[in-house]
């Protein structure tokens, strides 16, 4: 691009990206596993567990959001194959939200929070006065490993969330402020590319008593329909 094209080029400009229920659950998930770390380190096992309904019901909840929430919400559009990370690394990806390499960080960060949650819910120590709502569910020996499992696999979370923030910090540096638009919900965006489309208000409502009525029914231990 010659000079004279870069001085006629319309700056970048800011536009809506993310919506409120979206960072909403982004925020309230950081401040849970923090919440979570600090109960499991000081044995409150009782605040552990209710932290991990709150996890569940989060994650419910940014699922259903996942296909009824705004355009940069919803999995169909960021979710990519590998010929689009390709593009992405040779910079031929215009857009907003999660790009597709962001988007690959995203997915595993939330599979391992949801296996996270799941190994919880099913575990069990060894004396049996800290076991998840579904332990019911498997042998002894399982719920006794998927407890081992729990705590082990949060050592591999905190790589992962290392890694998210070291992207952030490494976009920060390259002048792309990836944090601020998640508490603003706007950001700078290339001339051409489109705002967020919002999702629909009364969606999120159901979104979210769906979750939370999914996590009651868990923590009642899934008893079947009707029974």
């Amino acid at each position: 691009m010659t000079e004279e094209a870069a001085e006629a080029a319309p700056p970048p400009r800011k536009i809506a990206i993310w919506d409120l229920p979206t960072r909403l659950f982004h925020w309230t998930l950081v401040a849970l596993i923090a919440f979570s770390w600090w109960t499991a380190e000081e044995h409150h096992d009782d605040l552990h567990l209710y932290s991990g309904f709150a996890v569940l019901s989060l994650l419910l909840f940014r699922i259903l959001w996942g296909f009824v929430g705004s355009s940069t919400a919803r999995f169909a559009n960021f979710v990519s194959g590998p010929r689009a990370v390709f593009g992405y690394l040779q910079g031929s990806w215009r857009g907003i939200g999660h790009n597709p390499l962001g988007a690959l960080s995203v997915i595993a960060l939330l599979g391992l929070v949801a296996l996270q949650v799941g190994l919880g819910l099913i575990g069990s120590d060894e004396d049996g006065f800290m076991q998840g709502p579904l332990a019911h569910l498997v042998s002894a020996d399982t719920s006794e490993e998927a407890i081992d499992l729990h705590d082990d696999l949060f050592d591999v979370l905190l790589v992962f969330i290392a890694l998210h923030v070291a992207a952030v910090l490494f976009y920060f540096l390259r002048g792309k402020n990836l944090l601020g638009p998640m508490f603003s919900g706007r950001g700078k965006a290339e001339p051409g590319v489109e705002p967020m489309k919002p999702g629909k208000a009364w969606l999120a409502i159901v979104c979210l008593f769906a979750a939370i009525g999914i996590t009651r029914w868990i923590i009642a231990g899934a008893p079947p329909f009707g029974g």
